[in-house]
């Protein structure tokens, strides 16, 4: 059994999984709130009076990424914001490499000189769940 088909299996037994027949419907676990690195030398300050908490953002993974394996980039509409802390990335890169849904939104902006503590992130995991 592979880790795809194990985990699919513990989001059934769990109640989480899709049950055939049964309607639809999405849920999110939030799996991680983080600062964004680096939010200084992107975009950030370009885009700062457009960003609202709750906007959705897109999380990229870059493999290649010389000075971080397992870098993942974190864009908003067109604009990079930086990426996640490097400290706090290792699952979220494994489960975009292994395919997982994962989404991500704003959680909090604040006027602050510390570019660490301007924009506040969270990083959910999208299931469908399924009742009878």
């Amino acid at each position: 059994m592979n880790r795809r088909d194990w985990l699919r299996g513990l989001l059934t037994l769990t109640g989480l999984g899709l049950v055939p027949g049964a309607r639809a419907a999405r849920s999110e676990l939030r799996i991680q709130d983080s600062p964004v690195a680096g939010f200084q030398y992107y975009d950030g300050d370009l885009v700062w009076d457009r960003l609202r908490v709750g906007d959705g953002l897109t999380l990229r993974r870059e493999a290649d990424n010389r000075y971080d394996h397992r870098a993942v980039a974190v864009w908003w509409r067109d604009h990079q914001l930086g990426y996640l802390p490097r400290i706090e990335n290792h699952a979220v890169a494994q489960m975009l490499d292994r395919g997982l849904p994962l989404t991500a939104r704003i959680d909090a902006l604040a006027t602050s000189a510390d570019p660490w503590q301007r924009l506040r992130l969270s990083i959910h995991f999208s299931q469908r769940m399924a009742w009878g």
